[in-house]
Parts: structure tokens; C-alpha cells; sequence
């Protein structure tokens, strides 16, 4: 084989995860505009997408979890990655919303994204999307002691 990868890095697992992540941070974003149901939606991106994402790899086969440390890489990417297809679909809906017909799920949110620069939009987007990152990995984490629990209590 002409390249050498040594870090052993699986580019379609990869693509899965992020293509996963992107759909749910996107249909979070989605639902987000709704008024009421927006915080639950954000409680579940910033929480749950990747136990869900680590859940349907597993199911259909593509992702077999074998230490802690993978499942804590893949609640990271799915994090991360979800919650910029988040920022990508909620912020350009809620600026236009908000600017041209004065209409904010989130008032608070609404009148901030209204006011700010391309540059702050950006940072506090990417601020955001670490901190998704590091609360997916902890439930990475969790996911995977749960799966070897129950894989453990069926033996």
C-alpha cells in the first residue's frame, strides 16, 4: 500500500460519525426554532447524540467499541460535529427570523444573534461545539460501561 497511516484511523468510520452527527445536529437545529420544544432539543445535542450515534453503529454493525478510550473519541467527534451542523442550519434561520420578521424562538438568543459580528458568531459556534464535545465524550464514556454492563449480565 502506497500510504502508511500510523495512527490506524478508520476515514469511513469516520465519515460515518460525521455524517450521523451532522444529520442529528442538523435536525436539532431544525427543531430548535420551535419554541417550546427548543430546549429539550438543545439538552439532547448537547448531551445525547452520542450515545444515539455510538448506538445505531453498533446496531448495524459498523462500530465495534473495544476500550474506553474509543467510545470517549467517538462522543467527541459526534459532539463536535453535531453541534456545527447545529450552528449551520440554527443561526442563518434565526438571524433571518429575527431580523426580517422580528420572530425569535428564543428571545434572549434572537437579539444576540441579531447583534453580532460574523467573527463572534463563529467563536461562541466553536466555543459551543468544544464544550458539546467534552459533555458527548463523557457519554461516550458512559454508553460504553452500559453496553459491557449489559453485555456482561447476558453471558
Amino acid at each position: 500500500m502506497w500510504y502508511h497511516n500510523p495512527m490506524n484511523i478508520d476515514f469511513i468510520l469516520f465519515r460515518q460519525i460525521s455524517v450521523l452527527s451532522l444529520f442529528f445536529g442538523a435536525l436539532s437545529g431544525l427543531v430548535t426554532l420551535i419554541p417550546f420544544i427548543g430546549t429539550l432539543s438543545m439538552v439532547f445535542l448537547i448531551c445525547f447524540v452520542a450515545p444515539l450515534v455510538i448506538w445505531l453503529l453498533i446496531k448495524y454493525g459498523c462500530l465495534s467499541l473495544s476500550s474506553i478510550k474509543e467510545s470517549v473519541i467517538v462522543g467527541a467527534i459526534a459532539g463536535f460535529v453535531s453541534y456545527l451542523g447545529f450552528s449551520i442550519i440554527y443561526i442563518p434561520i434565526s438571524v433571518i427570523l429575527m431580523k426580517f420578521f422580528n420572530i425569535s424562538a428564543n428571545y434572549g438568543i434572537g437579539i444576540m444573534l441579531s447583534n453580532a459580528g460574523f467573527f463572534i458568531l463563529t467563536v461562541l459556534s466553536i466555543f459551543m461545539g468544544v464544550l458539546s464535545a467534552t459533555v458527548n465524550a463523557f457519554t461516550g464514556f458512559l454508553t460504553f460501561y452500559i453496553l459491557e454492563f449489559i453485555s456482561s449480565s447476558k453471558r
